[in-house]
């Protein structure tokens, strides 16, 4: 029998993942108890073969239900099954804006979430974050990218075709970005702040690239970064991580840093790897 665990921060998409693994045949069931997981199994197996694989929605709302998960998943895989789990979370910013948005309260305060909120909840599902078999970063992803990404994790005949590479910019005035996996500092690099003609611009403007990319470091510091990442993407996957977030700050997340995480983009994307890019800072003033 084929199950799969989804789990993850509250807002970051379950119902959607849910919503897709149904769409594929799975038998759903949301918040479900982990202790009831090896019992539906059982009333499963009882159909005589109608229900060939199921997908269970796990998380904090299930309260002290929750803390017996591991248990749950560690007697899954001493049994007959086939099991994955998806993990899906996203950064404190994008999620607090998505329940401002709809107005939720969070399932561990009962009001309104903000950063510590999200702090805690993260606490509580490190060692099942641990233990997935794919994380997936929801903070840019429209629902059909989701779906897209859920997708290819069951249909994925190559595996580097799976892998998702997030790479995003920042300023260090602000804040590093807390669900980086790799954070590159490109503040040796000359600021074009302090160029008069481009102090209003962004990294996103040709000007600004140019005056980055015209210095040898910054050429020498991508490949550097190329080599790096490409080094470290096997041993992702064979640790089952097919999701990597890597992040480029400068001071402000205006000029430098916004332009390298394009150019890096942009060479990922020509060596055929999924990208999503996002700008943290750039109209921070």
């Amino acid at each position: 029998m084929e199950i799969v665990i989804i789990t993850g921060m509250s807002g970051a998409g379950k119902s959607t993942a849910m919503d897709c693994l149904e769409d594929r045949g799975y038998y759903c069931v949301d918040n479900m108890p982990p202790a009831l997981i090896s019992s539906f199994i059982g009333l499963a197996r009882m159909q005589n073969g109608k229900i060939k694989k199921a997908a269970f929605v796990v998380d904090i709302r299930g309260g002290e239900f929750f803390d017996e998960l591991n248990s749950a998943l560690e007697d899954l895989r001493t049994d007959d099954i086939s099991a994955k789990i998806i993990y899906l979370e996203a950064t404190d910013e994008a999620l607090v804006r998505r329940f401002n948005e709809t107005r939720r309260i969070h399932p561990m305060t009962h009001e309104s979430p903000d950063q510590e909120d999200f702090q805690r909840e993260r606490e509580r599902l490190s060692s099942i974050r641990e233990k997935a078999d794919f994380i997936i970063d929801t903070s840019n992803m429209k629902t059909a990218k989701l779906k897209n990404e859920i997708a290819d994790i069951f249909d994925g005949e190559n595996k580097e075709e799976v892998f998702v590479m997030n790479i995003s910019s920042f300023g260090f005035k602000n804040g590093v970005p807390l669900n980086a996996d790799m954070i590159f500092d490109v503040r040796f690099i000359p600021n074009p702040y302090y160029v008069p003609s481009l102090k209003r611009s962004t990294g996103n403007s040709r000007k600004v690239k140019e005056y980055v990319m015209k210095h040898h470091e910054a050429e020498v510091f991508l490949k550097n970064v190329d080599k790096l990442v490409n080094n470290t993407i096997p041993g992702f996957m064979r640790e089952g991580k097919y999701h990597l977030n890597l992040a480029f700050g400068c001071t402000g997340g205006q000029h430098r840093s916004v332009a390298l995480a394009n150019e890096f983009s942009a060479l990922m994307q020509r060596q055929g790897k999924q990208v999503t890019l996002e700008h943290r800072d750039v109209k921070k003033r």
